[in-house]
């Protein structure tokens, strides 16, 4: 009996440390492709947020800025999810946390939803669910190029000027730091801007050339793209912490199996000893 407990502790000592080299592997991978996919992030960050503060100069300092695009300017009835997950799992719980947040959303809506899923999670999830997927993008996302990321747009801005939509959502995860990401929901179109009453004046204003709502109607497809490329690629820098982390939370657990297991091995290979050399006393006894 002692000899099978001792086999049976042998094979999850093996097993759990195949276990752990895969994992503090897994996890190493990840910790490198997250520094690759941060330095991304920050820069692109960056030309995110010049962008949106050019939008936001042109409409508290322009004349006749076009309403098209700008909030209120229609009724919100149909709406268009962008919804970032990844394309592989052994993340925790980073893509459950968008689609719950999607799903949300999608629940309190009148009319049924456009749904462009960027990861093949949140396609398989939404498919699985029974609702329509309209697009899809289902590269790795750190691999997605800026080109990549404006044809996806298009069509999206295509069904907002024809009316087929009313407002684009964007449903991605924020990196914070490496050890904290945060689900973000933002309302891409129709655009809000704050007026800052520092950029406002009465009597100067700015004047753009060929005009106002010329540069605007450029700016806002341009804004649209540099926020979802942004946010493909935060995404896939949160999708890597939260891997590494998860990775890491596995090989410790992994560890802490494997002191405890050799623990247990140990007690039961000197409880088999001890059996033996109670065997061999009883019988020498017996013989005199």
């Amino acid at each position: 009996m002692a000899t099978e407990s001792i086999q049976d502790i042998k094979r999850r000592i093996k097993s759990v440390s195949s276990t752990e080299r895969i994992t503090n592997s897994m996890k190493l991978v990840s910790a490198g492709k997250l520094r690759k996919a941060k330095a991304i992030f920050e820069k692109t960050n960056e030309n995110s947020h010049y962008i949106t503060n050019t939008i936001g100069e042109l409409f508290n300092t322009g004349r006749d800025v076009p309403q098209d695009y700008l909030e209120g300017s229609r009724e919100i009835k149909t709406t268009a999810y962008i919804v970032v997950t990844s394309g592989r799992g052994l993340c925790g719980g980073f893509n459950t946390n968008i689609i719950k947040e999607a799903q949300k959303d999608i629940d309190a809506d009148w009319e049924p939803p456009v749904i462009i899923a960027i990861g093949s999670k949140g396609k398989e999830y939404f498919e699985k669910h029974g609702y329509n997927v309209h697009s899809s993008y289902l590269a790795p996302p750190e691999s997605i190029s800026f080109l990549e990321a404006k044809e996806l747009v298009k069509p999206i801005l295509e069904m907002y000027d024809k009316k087929e939509i009313d407002e684009v959502v964007l449903i991605y995860t924020s990196f914070i730091s490496t050890l904290e990401q945060e689900v973000k929901n933002e309302t891409l179109l129709p655009f809000k801007i704050e007026n800052d009453p520092e950029l406002i004046t009465d009597t100067k204003f700015i004047e753009y050339e060929p005009s106002v709502e010329a540069v605007f109607n450029y700016l806002i497809p341009k804004y649209v793209e540099m926020k979802i490329y942004s946010a493909v690629v935060e995404s896939a820098t949160c999708e890597h912490a939260a891997r590494r982390m998860a990775m890491e939370n596995a090989t410790d657990n992994a560890r802490e199996m494997l002191d405890t297991l050799n623990l247990n091995y140990n007690r039961a290979r000197q409880s088999a000893i001890t059996d033996e050399i109670i065997e061999i006393v009883a019988g020498s006894e017996a013989q005199h």
